[in-house]
């Protein structure tokens, strides 16, 4: 277990006396609640603010223009910032390792900012590693932002560089196939280009990605940190000076988070190691059982754990999802209930056929989000939903006679360099 600095989020020095990660869910962004007679953080719905002294609010615009950063004094706008995210993203930032943190209305606007804040430098070259998201890979693929891809697997990623590359993307564990990188070999490779790490299915429960050489951690906030599938939002977790040039891109884009968005985050992050490790516990469990169950052809999970499980049956996937009662069948992960569907007809639909294919993203493959219910009453679900075994499958090329082993591989599904003109 780590542990991380405590912060006065008035100032976001941090002080000598460490926190755990647990504590710091719990107290982080809420360390002067107190003081204020306070004990549940304050929403603050303010769209605009007061000011007496408008030369003052000039000269703070000015700074904010300059640098992108977080005025000093009251608010000024709710476009500017707000108080109730910054409670938030101090909070998110700290349990991640980095010096500052931006939230977005989704996780997409949040990579969206980071690819604008990289274009605007002249910097529209992406170097990415498939799986991604698959709006991720889509907004990549389809350049609609302006910018320029090369597709490559990890020992291809120097190669690919360009004097104009502005930013490696990758994700790990990756979504869906939960194949997992080398962060550290990664960053060396990336040399002085950032590198962006998705960390929505890890959380830094379990990994924290600024520690091994990425320069941007990005979330999906809507996922783990919500935890409870009645938010959506997303944060990018960074040093402070790429932070300034997302707050910038923020206030002219317009992508802001909702105060009560920043609210229901900050609350969900109080309980995220709680929720991931008791996930996490299921899903390992549930893991071995599809492993062992004749009826499962493949079965992916991560080394570092985790509460995602990807999943191949002898039966039709569509009828896994038709058979699913307990479980809901939705887009989606990271919620308390359980939720479960097909990458290839949802999540990743909008990734054309052969690059799905070609990153391990079958027709076949099923993603199961493992949530808080009793591990008996999933496996009872999945066991009915599962077709039984077909007479003969043991002449299958997958010979089940011994369970099948659960894909822990660093490099879970192997990915074809292609490069996109």
């Amino acid at each position: 277990m780590f542990t991380l600095p405590s912060m006065d989020t008035t100032n976001r020095r941090p002080s000598p006396a460490p926190r755990a990660l647990a504590t710091e869910a719990v107290h982080a962004g809420r360390d002067d609640l107190a003081r204020q007679g306070l004990h549940a953080a304050p929403i603050d719905l303010s769209t605009t603010y007061p000011s007496y002294d408008s030369r003052e609010e000039a000269a703070r615009v000015d700074a904010f223009a300059a640098t992108g950063a977080e005025p000093d004094g009251p608010p000024v706008y709710g476009r500017v910032g707000n108080p109730t995210v910054a409670r938030f993203e101090t909070a998110l930032a700290r349990l991640e390792g980095t010096e500052s943190a931006v939230a977005f209305a989704s996780g997409m606007a949040a990579l969206t900012a980071v690819l604008l804040a990289r274009a605007a430098t002249g910097l529209r070259h992406v170097v990415a590693v498939r799986p991604l998201y698959g709006s991720s890979d889509h907004l990549l693929t389809a350049g609609l932002l302006g910018s320029e891809v090369t597709w490559t697997d990890p020992p291809g990623i120097a190669d690919a560089l360009r004097p104009d590359t502005g930013l490696v993307v990758v994700e790990s564990p990756a979504n869906p196939t939960l194949a997992e990188l080398d962060l550290r070999a990664i960053a060396h490779a990336c040399g002085s280009v950032p590198l962006l790490a998705d960390n929505t299915f890890a959380t830094p429960v379990l990994q924290r990605p600024a520690e091994h050489g990425a320069r941007l951690v990005l979330h999906s906030a809507t996922k783990y940190l919500g935890g409870h599938g009645d938010v959506m939002g997303g944060v990018v977790a960074c040093d402070e000076e790429f932070a300034g040039r997302l707050r910038q891109v923020r206030f002219a884009t317009g992508g802001v988070l909702h105060p009560l968005a920043g609210y229901l985050l900050l609350r969900g992050l109080a309980t995220l190691p709680i929720r991931v490790r008791a996930a996490s516990a299921t899903a390992a469990e549930l893991a071995r059982r599809l492993t062992a169950d004749p009826r499962v052809t493949r079965v992916h999970y991560p080394r570092i754990g985790g509460a995602m499980i990807a999943f191949e049956a002898r039966t039709d996937p569509h009828e896994v999802i038709a058979g699913v009662r307990l479980i809901t069948p939705a887009v989606s992960l990271g919620s308390v209930d359980t939720l479960i569907q097909i990458p290839a007809s949802i999540s990743h639909r909008v990734v054309g056929e052969g690059d799905r294919r070609d990153s391990g993203v079958s027709d076949s493959l099923l993603r199961l989000s493992v949530g808080l219910e009793d591990v008996e009453d999933l496996w009872s679900d999945l066991d009915r939903a599962l077709a039984p075994v077909p007479r003969g499958a043991g002449n299958c090329a997958t010979s089940h006679n011994a369970p099948a082993p659960v894909n822990r591989s660093a490099t879970a599904t192997a990915l074809r360099p292609s490069r996109t003109p």
